[in-house]
C-alpha cells in the first residue's frame, strides 16, 4: 500500500509518502511544496494544485490523509486560507480519484505520541521512531504530513487491502 500524507499550508504544504502494510514500513519520501510570498494567492493555490496532481499521477497513492482545517480565534484570516488550500488539495484528489480521510492535528498527535496536545518537536520524533531513522525530518510541514502517511498505513491498509482483493475477484468473474 502507499499512503500520502499532506499537510497543506500556503506558505509550504508538507508531503510525505509511506509504503508498506499494516505496521511494517517498507520505504518513505518527504518534502514540501513551497509558494513564493509574493505571489497572488490565486497563482499560489494554482501551484499547490498543479505540484499536487503531478504527485498523484506519479505516485499514485492508494488513499490520501489530509490534516482537517483549524482556525485561531486570533487568525480567522489564517483559517479561511487554509480552508481554500485544502479546498485545492481535495480537488486534486477527487479528479485523481483518489480517497481522501482528514484528520484533525490533536487526533494525530494523540495516535502518534498518545498526547493530542504534543508539540511539533515530539511528532517529530515518534515520527522517526515509527521510521527507524535518525536524521531530523524537516521542515516541520514534511514531518506533519509523515505523519499522517503513517496514520493511514496503520489504520486504513487492512480496508484498502480488502478492497483491492474485492476488485481482483470481481474482474476475474
Amino acid at each position: 500500500m502507499k499512503i500520502l500524507g499532506i499537510d497543506p499550508g500556503l506558505s509550504s504544504t508538507g508531503i510525505g509518502i509511506v509504503s508498506g502494510l499494516h505496521n511494517r514500513i517498507t520505504d518513505y519520501s518527504f518534502g514540501v511544496i513551497d509558494t513564493p510570498c509574493k505571489t497572488s494567492n490565486g497563482d499560489r493555490l494554482n501551484i499547490i494544485f498543479s505540484e499536487t496532481k503531478k504527485i498523484l499521477t506519479s505516485q499514485k497513492p492508494d488513499i490520501v490523509i489530509i490534516e482537517d482545517i483549524f482556525s485561531l480565534n486570533k487568525y480567522p484570516k489564517s483559517g479561511i486560507l487554509l480552508g481554500k488550500v485544502t479546498g485545492v488539495l481535495l480537488l486534486a484528489c477527487a479528479i485523481s480519484k483518489i480517497t481522501v480521510i482528514e484528520i484533525t492535528v490533536k487526533e494525530a498527535k494523540q495516535i502518534l505520541t498518545g498526547n493530542g496536545r504534543a508539540d511539533k518537536a515530539q511528532l517529530e520524533t515518534a515520527v522517526r521512531n515509527l521510521l527507524n531513522s535518525t536524521a531530523l525530518i524537516k521542515p516541520c510541514h514534511a514531518s506533519d504530513a509523515l505523519a499522517l502517511a503513517l496514520i493511514g498505513l496503520f489504520r486504513y491498509s487492512n480496508r484498502l487491502l480488502s478492497s483491492f482483493r474485492q476488485a481482483q475477484r470481481e474482474e476475474i468473474s
